[in-house]
């Protein structure tokens, strides 16, 4: 894998849970394509509400058909205009709140 990931800006004004929750979907399509075990060792994927911010890491097939199938999802849902998405060289290592909340139970 290499260290970097997928930056989705959105523009103010979007609604950052319902995009946390596309986000969460494209998971669980890559969970059924790679199975979870797979999804959990090799992505990362990250939402920042305050800065309106995105990230999934890149490098694995895990973590490259959540970034596909999340992109594919924002266009449908969102349309061209509705988000940008850039390449960027480094991942930083956090998860979804929600997977946060998960994990500790």
């Amino acid at each position: 894998m290499n260290d970097g990931h997928y930056r989705y800006q959105f523009p103010e004004g979007a609604d950052m849970a319902d995009v946390e929750n596309t986000l969460l979907m494209a998971v669980i399509a890559a969970e059924g394509i790679h199975g979870r075990a797979r999804v959990r060792i090799d992505a990362d994927f990250d939402v920042d509400h305050d800065t309106r911010v995105c990230r999934v890491s890149s490098g694995s097939e895990a973590s490259e058909s959540i970034a596909r199938v999340f992109t594919e999802f924002l266009l449908l849902e969102r349309g061209d205009d509705g988000f940008e998405v850039e390449v960027w060289p480094e991942v930083h290592r956090c998860q979804c709140s929600r997977r946060k909340e998960e994990a500790s139970r």
